[in-house]
């Protein structure tokens, strides 16, 4: 082993152009440039503790990795595609694929949307967790159009991105089969509404709801109903039979239930229609916080106490479970554990082209704050 005590970063072990070469780390490490090279690729056929001496090396050295060279070797480019995809809003919002790259005034409301939600933040943080310590990142891709799918098609073949975490919006999204078609790796958020050879992380949905279903009774509520999610979306109809089939263990064979769409303002008209429909319910199970948040936010109006009067239960435990008048207990489901799982197996599948697809469930827990 070459003596380092007397070596500095700035001293002949740095080439002629003063910047560090692969000959200079191997030199400090003791080892062959080839070993130098196949520990920089990440090569998995060398010993850990040379490449533990080698990552030493490179730190003392001062070396960097010519990313350009190294994605000419490994055919990696380091970066992952997090698509959030949304088929079917470019028909209900009237935009076209000719107007998802003009300026932001013309954009998609599907942005703003998917944006706003604290779904998609909590999705986003688990991806880039999982990748900054592997120094590889992640670049956000909005598909809600045509136009928009066929590009993010043509950046993953092109190579421009490893393979992509993918979150459909929208069961009818023929994204997935896109993808699937190219024999493009990714990997999907959330069972697909139609079968397709995927891996993907989904939350046992119908635990959940029971968890919810077990909570009110146990308050003493009588008179239960709930808020449903999109009902062509699997995750909203696992929600609903599990809350109908948790509800009817308790001897209570009727639920009723009204649609809205994971937004806030579809809580407040659901609630409102409850409010209506059954003035004397006394709990409240909503698909998602957003529509827990809107349907708090009518209970109070209309001078119900929660949960005194009506308990209420949301889905996720997002940031607007606890940002709510009464904080709200919750149904939690760990976004951001599953989105990092997810892009465990996207680099996995990437690593190993031919791994058949698989599926994790994650197991929801209940989370009680004041609204139950």
């Amino acid at each position: 082993m070459v003596d380092r005590s007397a070596r500095s970063p700035k001293d002949s072990r740095s080439s002629p152009s003063g910047s560090p070469t692969l000959e200079d780390v191997a030199r400090e490490a003791g080892v062959s440039r080839a070993t130098v090279s196949r520990v920089i690729n990440e090569n998995r056929n060398v010993d850990p503790a040379i490449q533990a001496v080698v990552r030493q090396a490179i730190a003392a050295t001062g070396y960097v990795p010519n990313r350009a060279a190294r994605s000419l070797v490994t055919r990696r480019t380091g970066t992952v595609a997090l698509v959030m995809s949304g088929a079917g809003h470019e028909e209900l919002d009237g935009v076209g694929a000719e107007e998802v790259d003009g300026p932001p005034a013309a954009r998609s409301p599907f942005d703003s949307h998917i944006l706003a939600d604290p779904f998609f933040g909590r999705a986003a943080s688990g991806v880039v967790g999982f990748l900054r310590p592997r120094a590889m990142h992640p670049v956000l891709m909005l598909a809600d159009s045509a136009g928009a799918r066929e590009q993010i098609v043509s950046h993953l073949r092109q190579g421009h991105a490893d393979g992509a975490v993918l979150v459909s919006t929208h069961p009818e999204d023929p994204l997935p089969a896109l993808l699937a078609d190219a024999g493009l790796p990714f990997v999907l958020f959330a069972r697909p509404a139609r079968p397709v050879p995927v891996s993907y992380v989904d939350l046992a949905h119908r635990d959940g709801a029971r968890l919810a279903a077990d909570r009110l009774v146990a308050r003493g509520c009588r008179r239960v109903a709930t808020i449903a999610g999109p009902l062509d979306v699997p995750a909203s109809q696992d929600r609903l039979a599990g809350f109908r089939e948790a509800m009817a263990r308790h001897g209570h064979p009727y639920v009723p239930s009204v649609e809205g769409d994971f937004r806030q303002e579809s809580g407040e008209k659901a609630m409102e229609r409850l409010l209506t429909e059954e003035p004397e319910l006394d709990g409240v199970f909503a698909a998602n916080d957003l529509m827990a948040q809107g349907a708090l936010h009518v209970l109070l109006e209309r001078g119900r106490r929660v949960p005194e009067d009506v308990a209420l239960i949301g889905f996720d435990d997002s940031s607007a479970a606890t940002a709510s008048r009464v904080t709200l207990t919750t149904v939690r489901q760990p976004v951001e554990e599953m989105t990092a799982e997810m892009t465990r197996l996207l680099l996995d599948h990437i690593e190993n082209p031919g791994l058949a697809p698989t599926s994790v469930i994650f197991e929801p827990t209940l989370v009680v704050r004041r609204s139950a």
